[in-house]
C-alpha cells in the first residue's frame, strides 16, 4: 500500500527513505519541497530521476485542485473550494486583517456534531482530514492568493478535536522550521466542546489559541442548537476549560453567535458573564450568518450591542466579530452544499 507522504514528519520521512537506501540529508530536501508546494516528485530537480521515480512507486503525492474561488468585491476576502484526491470537496477561506494574512482551513469532510446554526454539519460527516490534506489548505491557499500566510484557525469545516490525532500532526508540520514554520501562537483551534479532547489538548501545552463554541450560557438553550451538549453539559465544558487555562495559562476564546429569540437576550447576557467570572476569557460574539436551511435567524445590531454591553459592564471582554466575505458564501460549508447541489 502507497503511504502519504505529505503527512509524514521529518523523523518518519528520514526513517522511510533510510529503508530505501538513501542518507538522511535527501529526507530534508523532500520535507522542504513538499512545504514549498511540489505537487509532484518530478519538480524535485535535486534528486536523481531514479529517487524520483522510487518514490512515485512507494508514495502518493495529491495536491488539491482549485474547484471554485470566489473573491469578496468589498474586502478582498477569498473563498476556495478545494477538490481532494477521492473526489470529495472542503472549503478554505483566506481573509486580510491589519496583522496579517488568515486562512481558515476545515479538518473534515463535513461534521458529525450537528449544531443547527452550522451549514457544514448538514449531510453528517464523510470522512476526517489526513494532517498533509490540511497543510495543503494552508499552502496552497498561500500559493494561489500570493499572500502570505501568517495566521491559521482551525473553524472551517468539521470538529477538529473529532479528528485529533491528524490535527496534531498538522499543527507539528506547519510550525516545523523547514515547513511554513507557522508558530503555535498564530493558530487557533476551534472546538464546540468535545470535553476529552480538551483535556487531552491541555497536556500537549501547545501554545495555541483555543476557541470554544459555546452558543449559550445553560443546558436549556445550549442542548436545543447543540446535540454536543447532551454529551458534555455545560458545568463539565466549564471545568475543562478552567482547567485548561491554568494548566497552559493560555486564554480561552468563547465563541457566541448571536440567534434571534433564542441566545440573545439581556437575561442570557447575565447568565454568561456569571459563567465567566474569574476566568482567563474572552467573548467573541458573532453575528449569525443566514443559512437558507435553517430557520434560525440573526440577532439585529442593536441587539448584539446590547448583549456586549451588559457583558462589558460585568467585567467581561466582549468583541463583536468583523464580518468578511458576506457576498462570497464564507459561512463554512456554504459552497460546498451549492457545489453538491449542483453536480446531484
Amino acid at each position: 500500500m502507497m503511504r502519504d507522504i505529505k503527512s509524514m514528519d521529518l523523523e518518519e520521512l528520514t526513517q522511510a527513505l533510510s529503508e530505501l537506501g538513501e542518507p538522511k540529508f535527501r529526507a530534508g530536501q523532500v520535507f522542504t519541497w513538499l512545504h514549498r508546494g511540489a505537487k509532484s516528485f518530478e519538480e524535485m530537480t535535486n534528486l536523481s530521476k531514479q529517487l524520483r521515480a522510487r518514490l512515485a512507486a512507494e508514495f502518493t503525492l495529491c495536491p488539491p485542485e482549485v474547484v471554485r474561488k470566489q473573491v469578496s468585491r468589498t474586502d478582498g476576502t477569498i473563498k476556495y473550494l478545494w477538490r481532494l484526491c477521492d473526489g470529495n470537496c472542503v472549503e478554505s477561506v483566506v481573509m486580510r486583517y491589519h496583522h496579517g494574512n488568515t486562512v481558515c482551513i476545515s479538518s473534515e469532510v463535513g461534521c458529525a456534531m450537528g449544531c443547527a446554526f452550522c451549514a457544514s454539519t448538514r449531510g453528517g460527516l464523510v470522512r476526517r482530514l489526513t494532517a498533509g490534506e490540511m497543510v495543503d489548505q494552508v499552502l496552497f491557499s498561500q500559493l494561489d492568493s500570493g499572500l502570505p500566510i501568517s495566521n491559521i484557525v482551525l473553524m472551517g469545516i468539521g470538529e477538529p478535536l473529532d479528528n485529533f490525532e491528524n490535527v496534531r500532526k498538522f499543527l507539528l508540520l506547519i510550525n516545523h522550521p523547514q515547513g511554513m514554520h507557522i508558530g503555535m501562537r498564530h493558530i487557533s483551534l476551534s472546538t464546540c466542546g468535545l470535553v476529552p479532547r480538551i483535556r487531552q489538548l491541555a497536556e500537549e501545552d501547545l501554545q495555541l489559541t483555543l476557541s470554544v463554541s459555546l452558543h449559550a450560557p445553560t443546558d436549556a438553550v445550549r442542548s436545543t442548537i447543540m446535540p454536543v451538549n447532551k454529551a458534555y453539559p455545560v458545568s463539565e465544558l466549564m471545568a475543562a476549560c478552567r482547567d485548561y487555562c491554568q494548566k497552559t495559562g493560555r486564554r480561552i476564546s468563547f465563541e457566541y453567535a448571536m440567534i434571534r429569540g433564542v441566545n440573545d437576550s439581556l437575561e442570557q447576557a447575565q447568565a454568561l458573564a456569571a459563567l465567566l467570572q474569574g476566568m482567563l476569557a474572552h467573548v467573541n460574539l458573532i453575528p449569525l450568518n443566514d443559512v437558507a436551511e435553517s430557520p434560525l435567524k440573526p440577532s439585529t445590531r442593536q441587539q448584539v450591542a446590547a448583549f456586549q454591553q451588559a457583558l462589558t459592564e460585568k467585567g467581561i471582554t466582549a468583541t463583536v466579530r468583523r464580518t468578511l466575505g458576506s457576498d462570497i458564501d464564507a459561512s463554512c460549508g456554504q459552497l460546498r452544499r451549492k457545489y453538491e447541489s449542483k453536480e446531484a
